[in-house]
C-alpha cells in the first residue's frame, strides 16, 4: 500500500508542461466571402511537438477595419461595397506572429434554396434511376 501511495505521490506531482504554439498558419477554404453572412476564418497553431490544432478567438486576436469579427466568424454587411476586405490575425502570447491577408467578396448571387418538396422529389427520381 505504500508503495501505490508512493507512486501516486510522484505521477501527481508531475508537471505537464504545455505545448508551445511555434507559428500560425490561416486555411482558407473558399477563394471569396460572402456578404451578410458569418464566414468563417479557420486559423491552424503548429505546436512545438510539431502537431497542429485549430486556435480560436481565445488564443487569436482577429481584425479587419471594414467588417466586423464574431469569435473566428467576419461578418460583412449585406449591403458592403468593396471588393475585398484585408484581415490579420494575431497570436495573443507572441504579436510577432500574425498573418495578413486579402480576401475577396463573392459578386455571384446564390440562387434560391431549394424547398423540402423539391429536395424529396429530386431523392425520389435518383432512387429511380438506380433500379
Amino acid at each position: 500500500m505504500k508503495r501505490f501511495f508512493t507512486f501516486l505521490l510522484v505521477m501527481t506531482g508531475t508537471v505537464v508542461k504545455a505545448q508551445k504554439i511555434n507559428n500560425i498558419y490561416v486555411n482558407l477554404y473558399t477563394d471569396s466571402l460572402k456578404k451578410g453572412t458569418h464566414n468563417y476564418i479557420n486559423v491552424d497553431g503548429l505546436l512545438s511537438n510539431g502537431t497542429y490544432r485549430p486556435l480560436d478567438s481565445t488564443k487569436i486576436l482577429f481584425s479587419c477595419a471594414q467588417a466586423q469579427f464574431i469569435g473566428n466568424s467576419l461578418v460583412i454587411p449585406a449591403d458592403f461595397k468593396e471588393d475585398k476586405v484585408k484581415i490579420r490575425v494575431v497570436l495573443k502570447e507572441d504579436e510577432k506572429k500574425f498573418e495578413e491577408f486579402e480576401m475577396y467578396i463573392k459578386k455571384a448571387i446564390d440562387p434560391p434554396l431549394r424547398s423540402e418538396a423539391e429536395v424529396l422529389a429530386d431523392l425520389k427520381n435518383r432512387k429511380k434511376k438506380k433500379n
